[in-house]
């Protein structure tokens, strides 16, 4: 076993952002930390030097970049006056670009910890109480103790009954990112997040694509203005969404995976595909995580229950990022708690996380992103609203680039007219939100909105023009 020390003042129990962050800030705050990384061994192909960060949405976009930079060119090079032969891609390639920039990203990582003296080892461990793990790593095991301790394992994939992961045939949402041919019939079982990323990488590289999703509207999580924008959109990038499709069994014949499925219109349907994504969802990774006699309090789910700091059952052990039910399942949500917990273990005041204004995106192209209240769920409570809807085909910078697509809704209080919620949908989404998140903190009116100046050219210029008719 690696030279670790027998007692730290943190020990954090996960290595992906959510646990890095905190360790980072632990650190950084002169509390001799410990980082152990508690994934299985057959999930280590990013450890550099001993430090493994887990890739998530950082390999979608890394791969979609590439997806859509080849789809580009290939719609857009005549426009622009552009002449080759032919144009081809080599997947090969674009996973090694992919898992360079992700060694790079350990790299920093690694040297973080280095600068804030935090030690680390990779193995898996088991919570045996307030102020005891017990790690296991080359072939040792050991028991290690410390005055706080920070749950965060981030997530998995969710199993999905009639469709059992062999990542051969049947293959779940990580594996799906690191796969070494691109399908030219794929399924994906899931038209959420998870499924409208895969879908928008491997669509762009040429696999005929479908969604099936048992729910039978799309998007629910979104405003349904935005959620109808994007299925518009993305059907005509020719992505096939089957809403109200519950998949009954799949099996293997002839190298091909064969879906049979119950359609709420047509009944009892069959299909051929070359791979099937399983992209249902994610749930914390807590099984195992704390020994029974510790007595850790996990609900049905596998949420590990916790006080508004954060804080379990256990007096100093701590849940944070996916393993904690507040919130959604989001990288900057974990990361923003990372460090919380860490200053409050630092004795540092610090003010409480506001789950109201937490940015949301869906890494597709375009991106989709939100922040704060819908109209209908404002308008279910009773909430009078008034409700402007930009469209980026006036926008003049979205025009020179040949980007029209996309809406920005802004949701504000009838009364005093504080902006209560903001969703998008276009490139660049995920940059856009930001502004959103300020002004929202700072309780800003769609009136500050309008009357702060853009910069001319910009995608943000889009707010000093005169907002579409609502639909």
């Amino acid at each position: 076993m690696l030279s670790i020390k027998d007692h730290y003042d943190v020990i954090v129990v996960g290595s992906g952002p959510t646990g890095c962050a905190c360790a980072n800030r632990c650190g950084q705050l002169g509390l001799k930390t410990l980082c152990v990384d508690n994934i299985s061994s057959d999930l280590t192909d990013n450890v550099t030097q001993g430090v493994v960060c887990h890739p998530g949405c950082l390999e979608t976009f890394t791969l979609l970049e590439s997806a859509n930079f080849y789809s580009e060119l290939l719609k857009k090079s005549k426009y622009h006056g552009l002449k080759f032969k032919s144009l081809t891609y080599d997947l090969n390639r674009m996973m090694k670009r992919k898992s360079g920039i992700l060694k790079t990203i350990a790299q920093h990582t690694v040297k973080q910890f280095s600068d804030y003296d935090i030690d680390f080892i990779h193995g898996t461990s088991k919570l045996l109480g307030s102020g005891k793990i017990e790690i296991y790593s080359l072939n040792s095991k050991r028991i290690i103790s410390a005055s706080h301790i920070v749950l965060a394992t981030e997530s998995i994939p969710i199993p999905v009954p009639g469709a059992p992961i062999d990542n051969r045939y049947i293959i779940d949402s990580t594996i799906a990112l690191n796969i070494n041919t691109t399908p030219k019939q794929l399924g994906i079982l899931g038209a959420g997040v998870l499924g409208l990323e895969l879908a928008s990488i491997w669509n762009r590289l040429g696999a005929d694509t479908i969604l099936f999703d048992a729910q039978e509207s799309f998007l629910n999580l979104v405003d349904h203005q935005i959620s109808r924008e994007a299925y518009k959109i993305f059907t005509e990038q020719g992505i096939d969404i089957r809403l109200g499709t519950r998949v009954l069994s799949t099996n293997i014949i002839n190298n091909k995976v064969v879906i049979e499925y119950q359609d709420i219109e047509e009944g009892a349907q069959k299909i051929e595909v070359d791979m099937l994504f399983v992209a249902s969802g994610r749930k914390p990774n807590s099984e195992n995580i704390a020994a029974p006699e510790a007595n850790l309090f996990i609900d049905s789910n596998g949420f590990v229950l916790t006080d508004e700091n954060y804080r379990t059952n256990l007096p100093n052990v701590y849940a944070i990022g996916d393993l904690a039910l507040a919130g959604p399942m989001l990288t900057h949500k974990g990361v923003s708690e990372g460090n919380f917990v860490a200053d409050k273990i630092g004795n540092r005041e610090i003010a409480n996380i506001n789950y109201k204004l937490i940015p949301n995106v869906i890494y597709t192209m375009p991106e989709i992103a939100w922040i704060g209240q819908t109209e209908s769920s404002l308008n279910a409570l009773g909430y009078p609203t008034n409700v402007e809807i930009y469209s980026f085909d006036q926008n003049i910078k979205a025009i020179s680039v040949d980007q029209t697509d996309g809406i920005i809704k802004i949701v504000s209080c009838a009364k005093s007219d504080t902006v209560l919620g903001i969703q998008l949908i276009r490139n660049n989404a995920s940059e856009l939100i930001s502004y959103a998140a300020i002004a929202m903190e700072f309780s800003a009116t769609s009136e500050d909105i309008k009357r702060t100046m853009y910069p001319y050219l910009s995608f943000t210029d889009i707010l000093s023009t005169v907002p579409r008719k609502l639909q």
